[in-house]
């Protein structure tokens, strides 16, 4: 039988020491890889958070221009709503201490501090000490800014440091919006690639895959993001209908809190009592608390459920250790990605735990 000699040689068969190698191979690469993009991690993330939950804007703006015109107006407009609030909130900070300093001064004015009880007066070694300083702001309630304004600098500068950092600094912010100018300039074929690998990984379950950690992520971030926003605007209105000064820099303030679930009553709550005890401005007051009690967190406890059960019924506790072990494990990013991580984790364990009816699916 003579041989084709237009067949092609058979390949040699990999044994073990040959597959061995070959993933040692792809180890090493992937490691270099992975040790190249370590320093620019948090910029990434924030990079593909960003570009993820704002690509409907993006895709609509590019229905009318053009890829590159659309990228760069999405850069344009992220970074003035990413550095613009950190500007006004530092801007305001120099003006705080002389601002709480004449609210000391108007409460020495109209309100007449009681006597000292006898049992404080009594107390050994600082009894004496504080009965002394209580007379002497008894006969001038405004001298007390004298002995708290030096520390309200403090205060001020700790605060804007925190500020700081929850921002990741102005360097961060900078190469995290230059990666997600790219991002949205490539993201279809970024997203076709990632597409590929997970149907390459999971077969026929990642359409469902896919749908479950795409309304995960959005949903959370939307939830978490957008009502902070949202109360942070509507604590502005209010202060600036009600003539509160620095209601820029109180709703500022209001905004990076509601991301936490303390929320934005400890800014809204303090000026309703400041407005009925120092000012006498009762009905002023009263309709602050409802505002806030209404309008302002009426926000938080709607639109953030309905923004998160989009994906999954992420259960409380889980949302707030998301949020604080983020921010413990990951610095300012953590606010959001420890949620989205935590979220899509439940939403896999019940489809892996419960098959087809799943906890997504029930939601729906």
């Amino acid at each position: 039988m003579s041989m084709d000699s237009s067949s092609p040689p058979s390949s040699p068969q990999q044994g073990p020491p040959e597959r061995i190698m070959m993933g040692l191979m792809l180890g090493g690469i992937a490691y270099g890889c992975l040790l190249t993009l370590y320093p620019f991690f948090s910029a990434l993330l924030w990079a593909g958070i960003l570009c993820y939950v704002t690509w409907p804007l993006f895709s609509a703006i590019r229905s009318r221009t053009n890829s590159f015109i659309a990228a760069l107006a999405m850069l344009t407009l992220s970074a003035l709503l990413g550095v613009l609030p950190i500007g006004l909130m530092a801007s305001t900070l120099h003006t705080f201490p002389e601002t709480m300093q004449g609210t000391f001064q108007h409460i020495g004015n109209h309100i007449t501090l009681p006597a000292l009880p006898k049992a404080i007066t009594t107390l050994p070694f600082i009894g004496e000490k504080l009965y002394q300083k209580w007379v002497s702001w008894q006969h001038n309630l405004a001298s007390i800014s004298d002995f708290v304004l030096p520390y309200l600098g403090t205060v001020t500068r700790l605060f804007l440091s925190l500020l700081l950092q929850a921002a990741q600094g102005i360097l961060q912010l900078v190469m995290a919006l230059f990666i997600a100018f790219f991002f949205w300039l490539n993201g279809d074929i970024l997203g076709a690639t990632i597409k590929a690998v997970i149907y390459r990984i999971t077969g026929p379950y990642a359409e469902r895959l896919l749908r479950m950690t795409s309304d995960t992520i959005r949903g959370t971030v939307y939830g978490v993001l957008g009502t902070a926003i949202l109360q942070g605007i509507l604590t502005g209105a209010g202060f600036a209908f009600l003539d509160i000064p620095n209601s820029v820099f109180f709703g500022s303030v209001a905004a990076f809190i509601s991301v936490l679930p303390i929320g934005a009553p400890v800014v809204w709550i303090p000026a309703a009592l400041w407005l009925i005890f120092m000012h006498g401005r009762v009905a002023a007051g009263i309709f602050l608390l409802l505002y806030g009690v209404i309008i302002i967190s009426g926000a938080d406890h709607f639109l953030r459920p309905m923004f998160i059960s989009r994906g999954t019924r992420l259960p409380y506790l889980l949302t707030l250790l998301g949020i604080l072990g983020g921010v413990i494990a990951f610095g300012g990013i953590g606010i959001f990605l420890g949620p989205v991580l935590l979220g899509v984790g439940f939403t896999l364990v019940a489809e892996f735990a419960y098959g087809h009816v799943s906890l997504y699916q029930s939601n729906k």
